[in-house]
């Protein structure tokens, strides 16, 4: 991780759950790190509780539907922070309602979180990474949904949601291949069951999730960490991580 000290990562979701996780993470590697989220008490509460960190940490309200907060979010990038190396696209919302009764508006909102805004993300990154030549990393965050599909829960759009965002990074990744832009690597990372509250307050969630085994946010910050360390000549594509067995 030695080569990524000074360097400057955008993690989108990043004021609690997994996104926290992996802002603790690459602070402590010595990245200056750009927390992004829609709530912006929790960013606040974030950067006083990591003081220690305050000339690393930075922090930018952002409603990652609205294209015009992103592009805001890359204003500020370019302006203060010179640029950007990493991009972890780890948002994403889940909302509790079978195909019979999901709302269109409820549609619409998956869509854009899980599937719009990555791209979005994506597309504006480039345009920097590619003006700097540097090394550098897009991360997707996925889910272990976006391979299997979903098992006995109420998510409607959701897994298709991460099948998508599956295809986009399959396809950025040759997109990559044939512009010859190799110094641009691009993993993505199906996490299995995480204990975060991406379910809020939903009853039938939380019952069924509490009989089921489910790994840390840390864990997948982990595996953040784990595919930022590889070598330069190696690309992990595809990281899948979940929860070991009980015996």
């Amino acid at each position: 991780m030695e080569r990524w000290a000074g360097k400057v990562a955008i993690v989108t979701g990043g004021s609690a759950g997994i996104g926290e996780a992996i802002v603790r993470s690459l602070l402590s590697y010595g990245l200056n790190v750009l927390a992004i989220s829609n709530r912006q008490d929790q960013l606040e509460n974030l950067f006083n509780d990591l003081k220690d960190f305050k000339n690393n940490l930075h922090y930018k309200y952002c409603d990652i539907q609205n294209e015009k907060d992103i592009l805001n979010v890359f204003e500020y990038v370019k302006d203060k922070l010179g640029g950007v190396d990493i991009l972890v696209n780890n948002a994403g919302i889940i909302r509790e309602s079978t195909f019979a009764n999901v709302k269109t508006e409820e549609l619409c909102s998956i869509l854009n979180v899980n599937v719009l805004a990555p791209a979005i993300f994506i597309r504006e990154a480039l345009k920097i990474l590619r003006e700097q030549k540097n090394d550098a990393h897009i991360i997707n965050i996925n889910s272990k949904w976006g391979i299997d599909g979903a098992i006995a829960f109420p998510v409607n759009i959701y897994p298709a949601s991460k099948y998508a965002l599956r295809g986009i990074t399959d396809t950025l990744k040759e997109e990559l291949i044939w512009a010859k832009d190799d110094a641009i690597r691009v993993t993505s990372i199906y996490p299995g069951l995480v204990a975060t509250k991406i379910t809020g307050d939903s009853v039938v969630f939380n019952k069924l999730l509490r009989k089921l085994t489910q790994i840390e946010p840390k864990d997948v910050a982990d595996c953040v960490v784990f595919a930022l360390s590889a070598p330069l000549h190696v690309q992990l594509e595809t990281i899948l991580v979940s929860a070991a067995p009980k015996n």
